[in-house]
């Protein structure tokens, strides 16, 4: 079991090995399991195509625009939904849910909060409180440009006419698509990926996603699984040509989510240079740049780049919400070479924009490097690396295989042994089977992944409740276990009786692992 580093410790845990192989567990168990396929193909490519088409609305009340938006409501957020339906609480709901499914960093709360809380975040004065600047105001472009310049190594100084401010990536993903593309056209994305960028291009701009899918097979020049290529791109290109799609752009998330990989320098330029022999327009989510917590794991910024191949088509994007845990605030930025596309978003930013008290608080935080660089960068990512650390550990116990590349909140958890068939109902009876034990997860299909049987696992959340999740997630994965030995006839009980000891083992060494935490911080 983990225990958060004390506060007074600001250096980050050493990393786990060389920079070249990711902290992952995939070896002989990932190879078992690639023998098994799913049982139908799936397209190609996946494209929200007509989405009136798609999905019916049952309300005479609303548009087809509105029914799309209402399905998505009703069936995408269904887990999210239940959880905050019976949420756990330590003390007034301790059988609630655990939600080790939504990527939010709930380490860092007390140095927030401190930080947040200070006099210099307490200012009112005329001009925040008036119509801004759509662009964000002119100070706050300023900080974001020097906090950019500095984090990205940007090879020259960032400008502030570049950046425009608004509320959270979801707004710059929905306001990109709409001034980047016509109704109908698209997207390559490679899938795995963040399943809510379907609904924000779509439900606004009704621009398609173009997958790029990935393999957990490692073939050909491949040196890891989920590897993307220019030749994967080439080949998805191709394929939505064929079928009269049009594509206008290429989404890049790095590092990404929910594989943890993190693109080197000669594959970002590889994938700039493709997308400029097309001309389409790269849009690179950056909103876990600074969550790398593993010292081996070297990331690289689009802007540092020497000479972007075509800066008039690249888009940078980036936000607080992952970074510095505050994915209730709503901060977003885009920088953009591009002066018709910056103008075009900050147009929009009229519905998306932030209050001019935010504004002031984010310009305070941004420019207070010594509190980032001394205080809480060294601990959120020593606290990271505990969460992962025993995640990890834990999984490596049960015998799972997963991948992890060191950045972001989450791990890419091979459950596929776990399916009778390998099927997404399959996949989604496990989902709901580890919702019903009261944890929530995120399972593979979200991700347009292609095989059936993969779950993202959030770790950074409060030692007692990712202990608590791993208990229940344990006993649903033993559970299919046993059932699966049952159908084989090949169930003895001495294994059995081993078991139930090795759970009762974890369960007496997790209980020991948490003392020293709770006897240091009191209840959480």
């Amino acid at each position: 079991m983990f225990t958060l580093p004390q506060e007074e410790s600001r250096a980050p845990a050493t990393g786990l090995g060389s920079a070249s192989t990711r902290d992952s567990n995939y070896g002989d168990g990932l190879e078992r399991e690639r023998s098994r396929k799913p049982d139908q193909k799936l397209p190609e490519f996946c494209a929200v195509g007509d989405p009136a088409a798609m999905f019916s609305s049952n309300s005479s009340y609303l548009s087809s625009r509105g029914g799309i938006i209402k399905w998505f409501w009703d069936s995408a957020e269904e887990g999210y939904r239940t959880y905050h339906m019976d949420e756990y609480d330590e003390d007034k709901n301790p059988s609630g849910i655990i939600n080790l499914g939504t990527s939010e960093n709930k380490l860092c709360f007390d140095l927030l909060s401190r930080r947040l809380s200070q006099s210099d975040m307490l200012r009112v004065e005329p001009s925040l409180l008036q119509y801004p600047d759509w662009r964000g105001h002119l100070f706050l472009r300023e900080e974001v440009a020097r906090f950019l310049s500095f984090y990205c190594k940007s090879p020259a100084p960032l400008k502030p006419e570049n950046v425009v401010v608004l509320n959270g990536c979801a707004s710059l993903f929905s306001a990109l698509a709409t001034v980047l593309c016509e109704v109908g056209e698209a997207f390559l994305i490679p899938a795995p990926y963040y399943g809510a960028i379907t609904q924000h291009v779509c439900l606004y701009g009704n621009v398609r996603l173009v997958c790029v899918h990935l393999d957990s097979e490692v073939t050909g020049l491949d040196t890891r699984p989920f590897q993307l290529t220019v030749e994967k791109l080439e080949m998805a290109l191709q394929r939505a040509h064929s079928e009269g799609v049009k594509v206008k752009g290429l989404i890049l998330i790095n590092p990404h989510n929910p594989l943890g990989d993190i693109y080197s320098p000669g594959e970002l330029r590889d994938y700039l240079e493709f997308a400029k022999r097309h001309e389409l327009h790269v849009m690179v989510d950056e909103v876990y740049m600074l969550s790398v917590f593993e010292k081996s794991a070297a990331y690289c910024s689009v802007l540092s780049l020497e000479g972007l191949p075509d800066p008039q088509r690249t888009h940078v994007m980036w936000a607080t919400s992952k970074d510095f845990g505050m994915s209730g605030l709503r901060f977003g930025t885009l920088y953009t070479e591009n002066r018709d596309v910056a103008t075009a978003v900050a147009s929009l930013c009229r519905y998306h924009g932030l209050s001019g008290l935010v504004q002031y608080q984010m310009a305070q935080l941004l420019q207070d490097r010594d509190w980032i660089n001394q205080v809480y960068l060294p601990e959120n990512h020593a606290r990271l690396k505990a969460a992962h650390t025993y995640v990890t550990g834990e999984l490596r116990a049960l015998g799972i295989p997963f991948l992890s590349g060191g950045a972001g909140f989450f791990i890419w958890v091979d459950l596929r042994k776990y399916l009778p068939e390998a099927t997404f109902k399959e996949e989604m009876l496990l989902w709901r089977c580890f919702l019903d034990n009261k944890v929530l997860l995120s399972c593979g299909k979200t991700f347009e992944c292609k095989e059936p049987g993969w779950f993202r696992l959030v770790f950074s959340d409060k030692a007692h409740r990712l202990c608590l999740g791993m208990q229940r997630v344990r006993q649903v994965l033993e559970g299919k276990s046993q059932a699966a030995e049952a159908r084989s006839s090949r169930q003895s009980q001495e294994p059995r009786s081993q078991h139930r000891g090795g759970e009762r083992l974890l369960q007496l060494c997790c209980a020991l692992a948490l003392l020293p935490l709770l006897n240091t911080t009191g209840r959480h």
